[in-house]
């Protein structure tokens, strides 16, 4: 049994392309199908950018530690 690895982002849920495989025509292959889950760097760099983002928007730039502190101790009792 050959066994044939590639990896392709998904444009079409409908339908998913392979090309160029190492079969020949009229050679009966099984076909699985499994998401792959993002690395941890991967997520930790994604956050990271989110986050940047976020403290850099001008609304953020007024906060103050105050601001926050009373934020926090609204939501804690649950206004």
């Amino acid at each position: 049994m050959n066994t044939y690895r590639t990896r392709l982002v998904v444009q079409d849920p409908k339908q998913i392309v392979l090309s160029d495989v190492p079969f020949p025509t009229g050679q009966e292959v099984e076909i699985t199908l499994r998401s792959v889950e993002q690395s941890t760097v991967e997520r930790k760099n994604e956050l990271r950018a989110l986050l940047k983002k976020t403290q850099s928007l001008p609304q953020v730039q007024t906060l103050t530690e105050e601001d926050i502190l009373a934020e926090i101790e609204a939501y804690r009792k649950g206004q």
